[in-house]
């Protein structure tokens, strides 16, 4: 549920605020780039179907995989660091081979989701534990949704706004011009998003405690996967056997604000249809007052359900 795109608002003082869609301006020569594959991703999508478009970037995940030897050593890499010996090469290299077919796929769908009717669009869209969203809801305050590295949480954010709910989401600032340019493209289709704020991970917090109290859903990933900076508030964690350090800020607010917390995940399935996932609250307002262990306990559960996942899903790292 996290949001991936920006949102026409002003800059908020001191600390960076919600990202505008204006940015650098995005070179010429990508934007073409861009709308030439975006319309040979449509022509093929209309001529073969969405379940042709999806084999289609399964045999180009498979050809990246083989041909992409720097990228798929780092992937062996990150397999490795998470599960260590416990699996033999062969399921490593099985995880890596799905892991490209699903992020290539992945980035067809995102790249073309404005262009497919609403309606089907929808069809591919299953929610799962959408009673404790609109349960946590009813109180407010707002919910923090935390995300993860796993999946691809920025399709999640566009089908969680068409799903009726108003998202926000705190990010790193770097942003490529090709995401830019799609989120730009979604603003124009779907008002839902354009509705939608995304905050750097380094704002001011008084704009994010603004959506809390606006009882908007607020998402960010916390597990940390490089630095953000000497000012960027982080909490030791248990994590696939080693102690971690992921990222508290967002979460703290939501405490501060009384709001509840949620795990969220995304899961990629076949022929783009996608599961949202909604987990029990992590942590429910009122039930620890203070703030230390809270931040301990609800880190923790929130470390386990990615280790969880993770396991259950290994092919979601993110796109490496």
């Amino acid at each position: 549920m996290g949001a991936s795109s920006n949102n026409p608002t002003d800059a908020t003082a001191g600390g960076g605020g919600a990202t505008t869609p204006e940015g650098p301006p995005i070179p010429p020569f990508v934007r073409l780039r861009i709308a030439f594959v975006r319309a040979f991703l449509v022509g093929w999508a209309r001529m073969f179907s969405l379940s042709g478009l999806y084999l289609l970037g399964q045999f180009f995940g498979t050809i990246e995989y083989v041909v992409d030897y720097h990228r798929r050593r780092r992937v062996f890499a990150k397999l490795e660091s998470l599960f260590k010996d416990e699996h033999p090469a062969s399921w490593r290299r099985q995880a890596a081979r799905r892991y490209f077919m699903r992020v290539r796929c992945d980035k067809m769908f995102y790249t073309i989701m404005d262009r497919i009717p609403r309606r089907k669009l929808m069809n591919r869209i299953k929610m799962h534990g959408r009673e404790h969203l609109d349960a946590a809801l009813a109180g407010k305050r707002g919910v923090y949704v935390a995300l993860c590295h796993f999946g691809a949480h920025y399709v999640a954010g566009l089908l969680t706004a068409l799903l009726g709910y108003r998202v926000s989401g705190v990010r790193d600032p770097k942003e490529s011009h090709v995401r830019r340019y799609i989120q730009n493209k979604y603003r124009e289709t779907f008002p839902e998003v354009a509705e939608m704020k995304v905050f750097h991970a380094t704002s001011f917090p008084r704009e994010i405690f603004r959506q809390f109290k606006e009882n908007k859903l607020v998402a960010s990933l916390l597990d940390v996967d490089r630095s953000r900076g000497d000012n960027t508030r982080t909490f030791p964690v248990r994590f696939f056997g080693e102690t971690r350090e992921f990222l508290i800020g967002p979460l703290q607010i939501a405490i501060r604000c009384g709001a509840p917390v949620v795990q969220g995940f995304i899961e990629s399935r076949k022929n783009f249809y996608y599961g949202l996932i909604v987990m029990p609250p992590l942590l429910e307002p009122g039930k620890i007052a203070d703030d230390d262990e809270a931040v301990a306990e609800t880190m923790q559960r929130y470390a386990d359900g990615v280790e969880r996942f993770a396991r259950q899903h290994p092919d979601h790292l993110r796109n490496i």
